[in-house]
């Protein structure tokens, strides 16, 4: 008998993907806010934040060999103990001036383990599982990684928000127009405050992920079909890598696709780098001046919420409608919200009630309309090969964000908020032309359930 049986999934499923998810957004969102926190200009920070999220895009190319060296719950608890660390000498390092070169070598360690893990827990769930189990915890893994979302993008910017107002009452955005020394110096004090701020946070996410590696050293069960797996060799997994590859690339639509899978979400591809450097800038720089606490409790907290909603209904109506009926509107609920950042721009208010019902909106909107890029990628990667041709489709959706990202601080810095907003909502032209020519040859009931 297999040995999961010792373990129910209940003590293992909702932990493992509440790890899962919390390295990521540390990596990819609160890296944007230490960055700008610590001084970073706006283009430095689009640029560097954007690769640092790479190693999602490129996992496919070393997922194969994850199945040749050791088994998937060693992989699990190594790359959980790594990042764990990583992430403590985050807190320990982080350094007061020009920061950039340790902080971001340690993030990108951290990345490489967190997509390294993300492999290896989807495989223990395939096979640590069986089928009916897999559908009755695939909505409690999913609950569990948005819980995670919540916690990184909201509750840990809260808490340094937090922490650095009890080290410094200073806020930069009352001080437009005393003299420049006194600013420099009111400078040089935030910096170190939120440098403290974000070390202490650091270490409490550390602290958190610790705890869960150990737990997971107990209760992560060990398999049969994992321990006692047939391993391929290095040359048959590249042979057939390779063969998933070349059967991707001459796939019927090939093109249309991947023109899809990079341009549908351009316009958030420009803009989501940018919205923590817009929000917290002083509003003679263009910005909102709002502070981290604020930003969390908006952004990472209802609009993560209003995100999930909106994900949720999106699915909901494609399995009503279908893929094909559904694709449109949901492109242009994608794109379109975007000009609320627009319209904060302009108005630059301080009404946190209508900052916050203005984000939220947008991202319920693009919650709704992300479900259909989904199940766009589901259904191309269609075939005899399915699960390694919807890894190299998730590697075009990394893409389609990175690209964008590498120059959207560069564009802003000369563009002004105001004019980076308003290019913003030209990509939408794009999404919509791209969305028009992919949902004409798609099936007109596919992603309807059936009966």
């Amino acid at each position: 008998m297999s040995a999961n049986k010792v373990s129910s999934p209940w003590a293992w499923v909702p932990t493992l993907y509440f790890f899962e998810g919390l390295p990521y957004f540390i990596v990819n969102t609160i890296s944007i806010l230490i960055f700008k926190d610590l001084g970073m200009s706006n283009g430095r920070v689009g640029l560097l934040t954007s690769l640092i999220g790479l190693p999602w895009m490129i996992k496919p190319l070393w997922s194969p060999f994850v199945d040749i060296f050791r088994s998937k719950r060693w992989w699990i608890l190594v790359t959980q103990i790594l990042m764990a660390a990583t992430v403590l000498l985050l807190g320990f390092t982080l350094p007061l001036h020009e920061p950039f070169t340790l902080t971001l070598i340690l993030f990108v360690i951290t990345g490489f383990a967190s997509a390294t893990h993300d492999i290896s827990a989807d495989g223990f769930y395939m096979i640590g599982l069986d089928r009916q189990q897999q559908s009755v915890f695939v909505g409690i893994r999913n609950t569990f990684y948005r819980v995670a979302m919540v916690f990184g993008q909201g509750v840990l910017v809260v808490i340094a928000g937090l922490l650095q107002k009890s080290s410094t009452g200073i806020s930069l955005a009352q001080f437009g127009t005393i003299p420049q020394n006194i600013l420099d110096f009111l400078q040089q004090k935030s910096t170190a405050s939120a440098s403290m701020a974000w070390s202490l946070t650091l270490i409490i996410a550390s602290f958190i992920l610790t705890v869960l590696s150990l737990y997971h050293l107990m209760m992560i069960p060990r398999t049969n079909a994992d321990e006692n797996r047939q391993v391929k060799g290095a040359r048959q997994v590249l042979s057939e890598f390779g063969g998933a590859v070349v059967s991707f690339f001459t796939k019927p639509g090939i093109w249309l696709a991947m023109a899809f899978m990079l341009l549908y979400r351009l316009p958030e591809a420009f803009s989501v780098n940018m919205l923590y450097p817009f929000f917290s800038d002083a509003a003679e720089l263009g910005g909102l001046g709002l502070d981290k606490e604020t930003f969390g409790l908006i952004y990472g907290t209802a609009g993560v919420i209003a995100l999930l909603a909106g994900g949720i209904l999106g699915g909901i109506a494609i399995s009503r409608k279908g893929l094909k009926r559904c694709l449109m509107p949901m492109a242009l609920s994608l794109a379109l919200p975007c000009v609320v950042y627009l319209i904060l721009a302009l108005t630059q208010t301080h009404n946190v009630l209508v900052i916050g019902s203005l984000v939220v909106l947008d991202q319920f909107g693009y919650g709704f309309g992300f479900t259909a890029y989904t199940v766009y990628m589901m259904r191309f990667a269609e075939g005899p090969l399915k699960t390694s041709h919807y890894a190299i489709c998730t590697g075009f959706m990394a893409l389609s964000m990175l690209l964008p990202g590498l120059v959207a601080g560069y564009l802003q810095e000369w563009l002004g908020y105001v004019g980076f907003f308003i290019m913003v909502m030209v990509c939408c032209v794009a999404t919509i032309g791209i969305t028009f020519l992919a949902a004409r040859p798609i099936e007109s009931d596919y992603g309807c359930r059936k009966g």
